[in-house]
């Protein structure tokens, strides 16, 4: 490889590597917060309550998914906090089963399993960080009879993995939260008034 093909190459690979950190700084600065090195959601909070009560099974997954990523610490009361997570629809309570399809019989063939919340995060002065957010899950589940245990175990199953695919989506929207600053939080910028150069004075 001649010296000036090795320069065009180094100059390329220089060129996409700063045009990818100024991507990064671009996205961070629009609120984008990408994932850390294990794959996690860094949330900018460092104080967090969950609006759900300590039993539910969604509330457990999410408080130890936030828990290990260190950066936040979750709070017991949300005075305080630096973000609310408000649950203004529980989806512990709002599991849905619908049928899909019946057989030629007549009888149901195939369920529908749902799996809804409705939520939205404040801040501790009670701005809206993010407005109602509404996450829909849905997944299929055929039905038998002759297997009515098996399939209720199967279907707790699924409630599962939608709870798990939940706290992911829920995480990713809390990751791109940008906060509020509070107000005169930085201080202002002060105009500058041009200043005219002195003209020197020709000697006699």
């Amino acid at each position: 490889m001649t010296t000036s093909s090795s320069v065009s190459l180094f100059r390329g690979r220089a060129w996409r590597a700063m045009l990818a950190i100024s991507l990064t700084m671009l996205l961070s600065a629009c609120g984008f917060h990408l994932r850390g090195s294990d794959g996690s959601f860094m949330l900018p909070f460092a104080t967090m309550y969950i609006g759900l009560p300590d039993t539910s099974p969604l509330a457990i997954d999410l408080k130890r998914y936030i828990r290990a990523i260190g950066s936040t610490e979750v709070v017991d009361t949300k005075d305080g906090a630096d973000a609310v997570l408000e649950v203004l629809s529980d989806p512990e309570r709002n599991r849905t089963k619908t049928i899909l399809s019946l057989n030629s019989n007549g009888r149901v063939s195939e369920y529908q399993l749902g799996y809804a919340i409705n939520f939205r995060v404040l801040d501790k002065n009670g701005n809206q960080l993010l407005g109602p957010t509404v996450i829909s899950l849905v997944r299929p589940i055929t039905f038998n009879e002759s297997q009515v245990l098996a399939k209720e175990t199967e279907a707790a199953q699924l409630y599962r993995d939608m709870r798990n695919d939940m706290v992911q989506q829920i995480m990713r929207r809390l990751a791109a939260i940008k906060p509020v600053l509070p107000a005169m939080s930085v201080a202002p910028v002060k105009p500058v008034t041009p200043v005219t150069p002195a003209v020197p004075v020709p000697q006699q």
